[in-house]
Parts: C-alpha cells; sequence; structure tokens
C-alpha cells in the first residue's frame, strides 16, 4: 500500500519496497551512513507504513482498557502508551499505541495489523457506545531520530514535547500538525503526525535543517540494534507478553482485561521459560532457525541483519531463548552456525 510519501521519495532514485504494510524507501544510497544518522546525527524517514484507528463513543476508555495489557484508563489528554492485545490465553494478537486525545483515542499500529486489529476488537464491541475507524489514509507520519534530531526540529521551526510518550499540537507555517516523542536521549525519536497533503512539505522542512533522509533497510538495522520486537517477524500469536521483555506493555493490577489471569499467574509464580534476547552470529542463518545448546533445541532465531562497522558488517539476531542458558557471553548454535547471546540493545566497544 502506498504511503503519502511514496511517489515523493521514488522520484528520488530511491528502491521502493514493502516495510510493514507501507511502500517506502528502501535505501538512499549508503545505509552505513544512514545508520550513522539515526546513531550520531538526525536521521527522517517515511512513517507512512503505520497506521490509525481512531476509537470513539462514551464507553471508549472503559472499553479499550478492558482490552489491552496496558493502563487506558489513566491516561490524561495528550499522553500516550504501548500496549499488547492477548487471547483469552494470554497469547500476542498484536500490538498497539494508545494515545488519549479527548474526545476520542487514537490507536498507532503497522499498517499491517490494521485490518486484522480493527476485526479483533469489533468482536468484543456488545452493549457498549464504541466505534472504530480507519484512519490510515487521512493521518500519515514522518519520523526523526538520533542525538541531534531535537536540534534538527527546532531549526525546522517545530516545537517538540519534552516528556515521554507525550503528543503535542501545534501549527507550523499554517498547517495543523502533533508531534509525538517517542524516546528520550541520548538517541531521541519524534513523530510528526499530518494530513497526507502536508507530508512532502514537512519532509522537504526537516531535509533542509540537516536531517538525513533513511530508509526501510536502515531502519531495520536500527530496530534490530536497539532490540525493538516487532509483530510478524518476532512477536507471534503464540507468545506470551513477559516473553517479549516489554515490561512498558504491562500494567500489572490495572483491572481485568482479556488474558489478564495468564499474564498475573506468570508474574505472581515467576515462572517463565523463555526470555527475548540478541545473538552475534559468526555466519549467516534463516529466522526461523533453532537455537541449541549442547545438542538441546533452546530458542529461535527471529530476526537478523548485517550492520556495517569498521569498514566490514556484523551479523546481529533477536530471537528467545530458554532462560537458563541466557546469559550474556554463552555461545549457542543456529542453525548452521555459531552465535553468542548478547544483551539488548547491542552495544559494542570501539
Amino acid at each position: 500500500m502506498k504511503t503519502a510519501l511514496t511517489e515523493k521519495l521514488a522520484a528520488t532514485g530511491a528502491p521502493i519496497k514493502d516495510y510493514f504494510g507501507g511502500e517506502t524507501a528502501s535505501r538512499f544510497g549508503d545505509t552505513a551512513s544512514e545508520l550513522a544518522a539515526l546513531n550520531g546525527g538526525c536521521g527522517v524517514y517515511d512513517l507512512g507504513w503505520r497506521g490509525k484507528i481512531l476509537v470513539t463513543g462514551e464507553d471508549r476508555v472503559r472499553w479499550l482498557n478492558g482490552m489491552v495489557t496496558n493502563n487506558i484508563n489513566d491516561l490524561q489528554p495528550g499522553h500516550g502508551n504501548y500496549n499488547f492485545v492477548l487471547s483469552a490465553q494470554g497469547r500476542i494478537q498484536a500490538d498497539m499505541f494508545a494515545y488519549q486525545r479527548g474526545h476520542h483515542i487514537v490507536v498507532d499500529t503497522d499498517r499491517s495489523q490494521v485490518e486484522s486489529l480493527i476485526a479483533l476488537l469489533d468482536r468484543f464491541i456488545i452493549m457498549d457506545d464504541v466505534e472504530l475507524a480507519d484512519a490510515t489514509e487521512k493521518l500519515t507520519a514522518i519520523g526523526a531520530t538520533g542525538p541531534r534530531a531535537l536540534t534538527v526540529l527546532r531549526a525546522a521551526g517545530f516545537d517538540p514535547p519534552e516528556a515521554l510518550l507525550t503528543l503535542a499540537d501545534s501549527v507550523w507555517n499554517s498547517t495543523g500538525i502533533s508531534i509525538v516523542r517517542k524516546t528520550l536521549d541520548p538517541v531521541s525519536t519524534f513523530e510528526i503526525w499530518s494530513a497526507p497533503e502536508n507530508a512532502a512539505a514537512l519532509w522537504d522542512a526537516l531535509v533542509a535543517a540537516g536531517a538525513r533522509p533513511v530508509g526501510a533497510e536502515s531502519l531495520e538495522m536500527f530496530r534490530v540494534l536497539s532490540g525493538v520486537p516487532k509483530v510478524g517477524p518476532d512477536i507471534r500469536n503464540k507468545d506470551l507478553p513477559q516473553e517479549t521483555e516489554q515490561k512498558q506493555a504491562i500494567a500489572f493490577g490495572k483491572g481485568c482485561y482479556i488474558g489478564q489471569e495468564i499474564v498475573e499467574r506468570i508474574h505472581a509464580r515467576g515462572i517463565l521459560h523463555r526470555t527475548f534476547t540478541g545473538f552475534v552470529l559468526d555466519a549467516a542463518a534463516a529466522p526461523g532457525a533453532k537455537v541449541e545448546s549442547e545438542g538441546k533445541p533452546v530458542g529461535e532465531l527471529t530476526s537478523i541483519v548485517a550492520v556495517p562497522r569498521d569498514g566490514s558488517s556484523t551479523l546481529l539476531g533477536l530471537g528467545y531463548i530458554r532462560r537458563e542458558v541466557a546469559a550474556p557471553g554463552v555461545r549457542v548454535k543456529i542453525g548452521d552456525t555459531t552465535a553468542t547471546v548478547a544483551p539488548l540493545p547491542f552495544r559494542f566497544q570501539d
């Protein structure tokens, strides 16, 4: 599915690929330079591969709070949080950010999840005054990441919020926008939400202010380096919330929601067999490859990227491993190669 920026980015000569449901630039040239911008400068990228769902109706807060793992009831206007949607057996069905907008809630998720997430949630609207609407074609976004992201945004005339997962409305060059702060220093991430027809002008302003265009290939490298799992490759409908190590997605003791009994039972008993971790591989392996220790299966590889480093490349992977062999530095076999277990996010000594 094309994003608001697909044609503009394609006109630069950038190859286009599907990234989690949206057609966007794969790269703009040297992926090593793009990754360096994300880590050390400011990278700007198309976020049209994210979708938006509007939740309206008088019962929206109470109802959505009963659907997800985090606390929607206590969200103040302009604030958001990260959530999982679970099955009754506690298995992850989807993930999303939810932002309280006063008269409605905005659900932000990958485009690849929008249709199935709406269908899943709609099944649980029984006698509730709740409506779900796909707003993906009406609201797009641009991302800016890096230690210089705040400086670049201010140079371009934007006024980003300071607190994590807050959303600030403002007017830029007579254009109404919203800015979300997704992560804090040292490598800050911001999102600029706007109507699709304004995306090109916003992109040009950020590039003119010093941001480096970044494609999906470098974004994927940065995601793995940061240790962030994605629904699809890393988070499947067989996985439990605590296994993903995304503690920010769970509000314990918040009240009833679908799958809560399983989540609370794991929390109370401290029984968890697998955990999400990183791997530094000696040679390539395919996602889905089994992880073995002393000849026994102990996990699986879910994502792998070749990250440019010191003139060559380092193979980094994400996946699951049994907790008893999850210590950093442990050597394991993955497929036909070997690897070292590494903590997340990945950190290297230069």
